[in-house]
């Protein structure tokens, strides 16, 4: 069987979300680079592909999909099994809390983490442009917020959609891995039980290979093998035009 195809950039946090998923499942893949200088993601053979000339676009077989939350879910219900059934859609109940903190990332934590890995990591090395303080300390306050919240729920279950790890807590990989390499990861010291499902659900980065492999590996609870989740994990995020 001919491995799927993942267009777009692997230091995409929206291609990085499509990967994860890929390599917890142990499909195979193969990233197609789009050169956004050549205006590749505007070309007749992307716009097929996504008609936003956006990234990530994937394909397996005649199967062709955009949008980086439903390519997972797609790869998820596909090569489900009894050690990769991370959307849980046996149980009504455990398929419904999935939904919620997926959306949760979405809407919440995504909107208030991410501006502040803009400001700190892509524009001042993409733009040559200064820090935005002002709108680093209303993402922050924003931010803390949401974390008040994943505290109290993860005081309570070990993963956010309840004691298993979810499509919920891959979700959260690509925009948090980032933020810790900002000057304001130590905020989630403040929220012990949320430091310690990142620490848990998504492995601390085993730096030394992460450095020599230019990756990241990841580690979940119950799995002997980290998850080597490719190069996507590099010092800046390339943004995505």
């Amino acid at each position: 069987m001919a491995p799927v195809k993942v267009f777009g950039s692997a230091r995409s946090t929206n291609v990085a979300r499509v990967l994860v998923c890929l390599e917890e499942v142990g499909a195979e893949y193969e990233v197609v680079n789009i050169d956004f200088q050549a205006k590749e993601h505007k070309s007749p053979e992307h716009l097929a592909r996504n008609p936003f000339g956006q990234i990530p676009a994937f394909q397996d077989g005649d199967v062709v999909l955009f949008e980086s939350r439903a390519i997972s879910k797609f790869i998820l219900r596909k090569y489900k099994s009894a050690e990769a059934d991370l959307l849980r859609e046996g149980d009504l109940e455990e398929a419904a809390m999935v939904d919620v903190w997926t959306e949760v990332e979405a809407h919440q934590y995504n909107p208030a983490l991410s501006p502040v890995v803009y400001e700190c990591l892509v524009y001042p090395a993409t733009r040559g442009v200064p820090t935005n303080q002002k709108v680093v300390d209303e993402s922050l306050e924003k931010l803390s917020k949401v974390l008040d919240v994943y505290e109290a729920r993860l005081s309570k279950h070990t993963y956010l959609a309840g004691d298993f790890v979810s499509f919920a807590d891959l979700n959260h990989f690509p925009f948090t891995f980032y933020f810790m390499a900002t000057p304001h990861a130590l905020l989630f010291d403040s929220y012990p039980h949320v430091k310690a499902w990142w620490g848990e659900a998504h492995g601390e980065a085993v730096h030394e290979e992460a450095r020599r492999q230019h990756g990241c590996c990841c580690r979940y609870q119950g799995l002997s093998e980290r998850a080597n989740v490719g190069d996507f994990c590099v010092a800046l995020l390339i943004i995505i035009m």
